[in-house]
């Protein structure tokens, strides 16, 4: 099977930085794009940052300038560097990731159960 644990949240002050690490775990054969989305309360989930397994970033308009996004695929890895956090930066952050294992023909979409980031003013 297949895990997806994000880490690295918490609380910072706004102007601060945090970084939160996400790795794919199991019986993988390939990753295709993998990316982070946050959830704050009462709003949908919605895309900060993927890339893809060649290295290209895609950013969400308002974490353009303030985060990167950047993976390890020797490790199975993908991370997030957020700078000049703000208050309206605090979520829920998920990892997600698109997989093929050794017993798929197609890739699947995975979730990681999410990590907390606040950002206090």
């Amino acid at each position: 099977q297949v895990q997806v644990v994000e880490s690295g949240g918490g609380l910072v002050q706004a102007g601060g930085s945090l970084r939160l690490s996400c790795t794919a775990s199991g019986s993988i054969s390939s990753i295709n794009a993998m990316g982070w989305y946050r959830q704050a309360p009462g709003e949908e989930r919605e895309l900060v940052a993927k890339i893809s397994s060649g290295g290209r970033p895609n950013y969400a308009d308002p974490v353009k300038g303030r985060f990167t996004i950047s993976r390890d695929n020797a490790k199975n890895m993908v991370y997030l560097q957020m700078n000049s956090l703000k208050p309206e930066d605090t979520a829920v952050y998920y990892c997600n990731a698109d997989i093929k294992t050794h017993w798929s023909l197609i890739p699947y979409n995975y979730w990681g159960q999410g990590t907390q980031v606040t950002v206090s003013s």
